[in-house]
């Protein structure tokens, strides 16, 4: 007699053996490609909030205005697969009720076009493909993937720099809990314009080359944890001018304490960061731990079953002769 391994205990052994080593490439090797920026991405994100800004026809600020922010983010797919980075284009326009709905976003209080070019898997900024501004940092419109408990350097296209982020703890935002950040900018100089002297008190003067100033009264970001994606965002900016040389804000251009994510902005932010979040635990974890423990049950079961095997009677030798027992 004789022990031979079923078909069936063979298969389940092959199986359990392959989805063995399917789960850590689940893991090691599908899960990275998945964690990817996308070449293709066409998203806009609206803020809303009361201040002051500065009306071009009464030539003066005025207080307690509504205040709206849109941004928008598209891809540039053609310049993407030609570099092998994520190009975007962001246009980010101010607007009051009263240049509200905007037929042209030039004729905006504020428009500012630009170009952001990032690794697919890291995040960070590439230099190529015409990128203006000279983006630097870890995060600009969205944080690395599997966002650390830490600070991190985020680009602020006003200041035209980076600022810090520190993380405060966590935070749901439309039911989805993210990591929050905060930081703030103080008064620092980023450019000059030239204005009326009138502007800057120095009526006597036709034209001054005035000094821009910029400050934040505070940023605060929650972001996904998995995928990086700002579920919500709130700024604080506050833009002014000042005389050649001076030490005081002379004219207010714009001045918020607050401008956040409509609930719109926020509940379409929070739908994609669960989408997107949940593709990659599903290859990151839920795949590569369901194939290790079924491929742990199937080998263990098709291993016993091939190791009892199944009783043959060998039979007679090919000669026709019946084998004896050795009594001699």
């Amino acid at each position: 007699m004789r022990r031979t391994a079923s078909p069936s205990s063979l298969v389940l052994l092959g199986l359990g053996t392959f989805l063995l080593v399917l789960a850590p490439l689940f893991a090691w090797y599908v899960q990275p490609r998945a964690a990817v920026n996308p070449v293709d991405i066409d998203t806009t994100a609206v803020y809303t909030g009361r201040g002051s800004v500065f009306d071009l026809d009464r030539v003066e600020t005025v207080p307690d205005q509504k205040i709206t922010v849109t941004q928008r983010v598209r891809g540039d797919v053609e310049e993407s697969e030609r570099s092998g980075n994520a190009v975007w284009d962001v246009t980010t326009s101010v607007d009051t009720d009263k240049s509200l709905p905007a037929a042209d976003p030039h004729d905006a209080l504020s428009f500012t076009p630009h170009r952001w070019v990032l690794d697919r898997r890291t995040t960070e900024p590439v230099h190529c493909c015409e990128a203006r501004p000279h983006i630097e940092g870890e995060a600009y419109l969205k944080f690395p993937f599997d966002v650390q408990k830490r600070s991190y350097q985020w680009w602020d296209n006003t200041l035209r720099d980076t600022v810090v982020l520190r993380y405060r703890g966590t935070e749901k935002v439309q039911g989805h809990t993210g990591y929050r950040f905060t930081g703030s900018v103080p008064p620092t100089k980023t450019g000059t314009r030239l204005v009326p002297g009138t502007l800057v008190d120095q009526p006597d003067r036709p034209q001054v080359l005035a000094e821009e100033w910029y400050s934040n009264h505070g940023v605060e970001l929650v972001v996904d944890q998995r995928t990086g994606r700002v579920i919500y965002a709130q700024t604080g900016p506050r833009q002014t001018l000042r005389a050649p040389g001076g030490d005081k804000d002379a004219a207010v251009l714009l001045d918020a304490e607050k401008l956040s994510f409509t609930t719109g902005t926020q509940k379409e932010a929070v739908r994609q960061a669960e989408r997107d979040s949940g593709q990659l635990r599903l290859v990151g974890e839920t795949l590569p731990i369901g194939a290790a423990v079924a491929g742990c049950v199937l080998a263990v079961i098709g291993g016993v079953l091939v190791a009892r095997g199944r009783k043959v009677d060998e039979g007679p030798d090919m000669s026709g002769k019946h084998r004896s027992a050795l009594t001699e």
